[in-house]
């Protein structure tokens, strides 16, 4: 009976990792489609572009995103055998969404530049994931 329930709570773990890669890897695409252009812009590459074509580029990129985003979700959420609520899947993406945006903004665009109010602003995104999972 012990080694079933370390069994089970190995696969939630497992399925909780598999969850958060995905959602890594859909907002990589994600935020290289809201805002890759940009950069594409400030290199002059896509200055002859028609706005529809930089639209379809990044529809393109966001086709990724998705093909991420939707199994992240399926494995994740209680409702179809993972761990966690709609709740918890909706903060724990808003929180790594803002941390692959940092990262990627600093590489991307050099003069942007972290405040103090940013990292309170993290901290508050940390206290989210803390009372999302707190159990009431």
């Amino acid at each position: 009976m012990v080694v079933s329930a370390k069994v089970c709570n190995f696969a939630r773990i497992m399925n909780m990792i598999y969850t958060v890669l995905l959602l890594i890897g859909s907002n990589i695409f994600m935020t290289l489609a809201w805002y890759g252009h940009l950069k594409l812009s400030e290199m002059h590459i896509t200055d002859s572009w028609p706005i529809w074509g930089i639209i379809l580029f990044s529809w393109i990129i966001a086709l990724a995103e998705y093909s991420l985003q939707v199994p992240a979700n399926k494995i994740g959420f209680v409702g179809n055998g993972g761990s966690l609520t709609l709740m918890q899947l909706k903060v724990i993406q808003e929180v790594i969404s803002l941390i692959v945006f940092t990262i990627i903004a600093g590489f991307m665009f050099r003069g942007e530049q972290l405040h103090w109010n940013h990292l309170v602003a993290f901290c508050c995104l940390i206290a989210a994931v803390y009372f999302v999972f707190l159990d009431v």
